[in-house]
């Protein structure tokens, strides 16, 4: 898994920043201690919610491989939390794919999912590229990754985080590890890994280890840009300068907290982060299918919604595996109330 597999981008920017053996954001070391754990575990014991988890079914439309297969157009669909497939180039795409129960390193505790996942992952068809933002457990699933490890040509991840799909079997030929501002080519269509403000660690052990950041994806038809997980910060407008506008961003917007705001953004910074790299049409993500903070449920959709009309945004809210045509955004709909 060297270097030498990796088609490093002419951009004149500084690689991500490092410790011996640990990674950092640019702006700010994000430091988490026993008090600020106290303090979150107090927050979630004393925290009034209306809505934790859903009262109504959350809508989800079934997507089969032969739709896939024989879709034309460059189309979205959202599969759950990150999990987004894509198919642009005729070629198929998907970012962060957990499709297991729970968002935990077990099986009987942790984050449950709110609903079905549109396709099983048995059933999806040959996937062209698969992109990882970094290693957290809702974003990186270890089941899934060893299921997609025989259905995927390619994985573009972050320095570092393609060793752990070697172990858990993904062949290390298909492993492409990209440190910030590097590019790689699949297919004709380029990716780029840009910077994110967040942190990485699946255990006690390997806190910032691996890097973490976002996606750009630049296809022939359509530029879309994935947030991964990040706080607000000012990468987003040096993102946009570089590599902005974008047909189409899909832009964290979940799972918020003033306790730990450095890492995760509140919808309105989200809103604002589409607006700094120069976005065309929004999707917010990284919402509704799990329950990882202190917020009702279905508050980020509604407060993005609100917020972009304020700002003048077009965003887009698909249900669960609706069919979303770039070249054709449809109109919000709050299908969350």
């Amino acid at each position: 898994m060297g270097t030498s597999m990796i088609s490093c981008s002419n951009v004149d920017t500084e690689k991500a920043p490092t410790y011996p053996d640990k990674f950092a954001n640019t702006e700010l070391e994000y430091k988490s201690g026993l008090g600020d754990m106290f303090e979150i575990m107090k927050a979630y014991f004393t925290t009034g919610r209306l809505n934790p988890t859903p009262t109504i079914e959350i809508p989800v439309h079934a997507i089969t491989a032969q739709q896939l297969l024989e879709e034309q157009d460059d189309v979205i669909y959202r599969l759950g939390h990150s999990s987004v497939l894509m198919k642009l180039d005729g070629k198929l795409v998907m970012t962060d794919p957990v499709f297991s129960d729970r968002a935990s390193p077990v099986k009987w505790a942790g984050p449950k999912r709110f609903h079905k996942t549109p396709i099983t992952i048995e059933d999806l068809p040959t996937i062209d590229v698969v992109v990882i933002s970094h290693d957290h457990y809702d974003h990186l699933d270890k089941a899934s990754i060893k299921v997609l490890g025989d259905k995927v040509g390619t994985f573009l991840v972050p320095l570092k985080v393609g060793q752990l799909l070697v172990n858990w079997g993904v062949p290390k030929e298909k492993v492409i590890e990209l440190d910030w501002w590097e590019s790689h080519s699949v297919d004709g269509i380029e990716y780029t890994l840009t910077p994110t403000q967040h942190f990485s660690g699946r255990g006690l052990t390997d806190r910032d280890t691996t890097l973490w950041g976002s996606w750009v994806i630049n296809a022939q038809q359509h530029k879309v840009f994935f947030s991964g997980d990040s706080g607000y910060f000012n990468g987003f407008k040096e993102i946009g300068e570089k590599y902005g506008p974008f047909d189409f961003t899909m832009i964290e917007t979940g799972a918020y907290n003033e306790l730990w705001s450095d890492i995760h953004m509140f919808p309105e910074q989200s809103v604002q982060a589409h607006i700094d790299v120069q976005g065309k049409v929004m999707m917010p993500i990284h919402n509704s299918t799990f329950d990882l903070s202190m917020h009702d449920w279905n508050e980020p959709m509604q407060r993005a919604l609100d917020i972009s009309e304020e700002r003048g945004v077009t965003l887009v809210s698909p249900e669960i595996g609706q069919r979303l045509a770039i070249a054709e955004p449809q109109p919000a709909q709050a299908w969350w109330q």
